[in-house]
């Protein structure tokens, strides 16, 4: 499968969050309660924070497949989606090897969701705590050092 990768314009981000809405609400949404959704919804709706991320974007053929968005000057991952259909298929690999060429750090930290932490395990980040709740949000800290 042939994609590329790269970082998108402000003007693409109304079309990266659809992508991220959509792969939440299948995979990640059934792990939390009404009150974890309605606070990531309110998240992807502050333009304040939305402003303070760097987002890439995997391509097929035009097409949107996969979003990786980092803050804190590329040391957080912030979001990270890769549609049902392109998942397991080294997208979402892809994606962090090129927020890791991008880094200045020496590690890379993520809130990870329940249904992310074996992805996130794969990609050789190790748990920093247990899974913790806030607002709803079920995650467990993680960081990969390099």
């Amino acid at each position: 499968m042939e994609y590329n990768i790269r970082k998108l314009e402000s003007i693409e981000t109304k079309t990266a969050l659809v992508l991220v809405n959509r792969v939440f609400m299948e995979y990640e949404a059934p792990d939390y309660t009404e009150e974890g959704v309605g606070e990531f919804n309110k998240t992807m709706r502050d333009e304040e924070y939305l402003s303070k991320l760097c987002m890439y974007g995997a391509f097929a053929h035009e097409k949107l497949i996969g979003v990786i968005a980092t803050r804190s000057e590329g040391t957080h991952i912030a979001l990270f989606f890769v549609e049902g259909g392109f998942q397991g298929k080294g997208v979402g690999r892809s994606l962090f090897q090129t927020v890791l060429a991008d880094c200045e750090s020496n590690r890379i930290t993520v809130n990870s969701s329940p249904y992310a932490v074996p992805i996130y395990k794969k990609l050789g980040f190790t748990e920093t705590d247990t899974e913790q709740t806030v607002n709803g949000l079920r995650f467990t800290p993680m960081e990969y050092k390099f």
